[in-house]
């Protein structure tokens, strides 16, 4: 599993928004046989468990598969998977984590087990939850999974009074920040921010971390873009949050970046619709308390009303520091 998961991790770019799934087949009698692995196929082309049963050809029969997702029971832009796996012999399938998609559901499942196929779920799922999450919070809610990206100093500002704000962060922070854009399939950011900024929203990444395949995320304002703003073409959006997140989901977008500015920072916090926050900090201090900060608008009144969530992830970019939280 930790194989078929490796090879999910290098596709994700290049198939979403389908599932980036990673298969590996293992020939009977050989547990410690590397595998035949294989990966969902860009956009169109066959999904990870085709890919990895072509790969072993007859080596298959009789052998064990193991897949990071529930494989497809429905004919979709490809054909059913668990048709593929029955035919090719395989005798056991570990699944890591079931598909949500009510077209699947289990049902991929029930098909291999009833062609008596020895199905094992669960083995290497947190993993997978983790890696998938963005697909997975799509099937269960209908909604991308919001990622809230903020960059700030020490002392949580992330503008001078003057307004001036570029940049806080290092050249490793703000890299990194577009290898975040570009696993995104929407940016979002406010009126304001455009007026301001005039920001272009697009993927800026060296040539050697392309991709062929590669496009830049669906760009989204909350308000009204100037004409000729660079962010154009983009879609502009008025009113709630949540039907303007039910929107985006039923436009098949998959996780979708907030990149402010403090208004828009606090409207998706206040509203408890953030699945992600990622800081970038600085080892910066303003040293006062009339920069900007990370949120716009009123706070927590008492210590007791405190957002608390939990730290999942830190690592060091250049000197700067990533903290992604999530809500416990």
């Amino acid at each position: 599993m930790g194989q078929a998961l490796a090879v999910a991790a290098t596709v994700r770019r290049q198939v979403a928004p389908r599932p980036w799934v990673g298969a590996v087949v293992v020939p009977a009698g050989q547990p410690d046989h590397a595998g035949f692995v294989g990966a969902t196929d860009g956009t169109t082309g066959p999904h990870a468990e085709i890919v990895a049963l072509a790969a072993a050809g007859d080596d298959a029969r009789g052998g064990t598969l193991y897949v990071t997702l529930e494989p497809c029971s429905h004919h979709g832009v490809t054909p059913p998977c668990a048709d593929a796996v029955i035919a090719a012999g395989i005798a056991r399938v570990v699944v890591a984590v079931t598909d949500p998609d009510a077209k699947v559901a289990g049902s991929g499942i029930e098909r291999l087990r009833a062609a008596g196929i020895d199905v094992e779920v669960g083995a290497g799922s947190v993993e997978a939850e983790i890696q998938l999450a963005p697909y997975l919070h799509h099937r269960r809610t209908g909604r991308p999974m919001v990622v809230l990206k903020l960059a700030a100093t020490l002392d949580g500002r992330t503008a001078a009074p003057d307004g001036t704000s570029q940049w806080i962060t290092g050249e490793d922070a703000r890299l990194d920040a577009h290898r975040l854009r570009a696993e995104s399939g929407a940016i979002l950011v406010g009126a304001g921010t455009v007026r301001d900024d005039d920001p272009s929203l697009t993927v800026r990444l060296p040539g050697s971390e392309r991709h062929v395949g590669d496009i830049d995320p669906v760009r989204v304002v909350l308000g009204s873009a100037p004409v000729g703003a660079a962010v154009h073409p983009c879609l502009e959006f008025t009113g709630d949050l949540g039907p303007i997140l039910d929107d985006l989901g039923s436009r098949g977008i998959l996780q979708v970046l907030v990149e402010g500015g403090a208004g828009v920072a606090h409207a998706f916090h206040g509203a408890g619709l953030v699945d992600r926050y990622v800081l970038y900090l600085a080892p910066a201090l303003f040293g006062g308390d009339d920069a900007r900060g990370l949120f716009a608008g009123p706070g927590a009144a008492s210590l007791g009303d405190l957002w608390r969530g939990r730290i999942v992830d830190t690592r060091r970019l250049g000197d700067d520091l990533r903290v992604d939280l999530e809500a416990n």
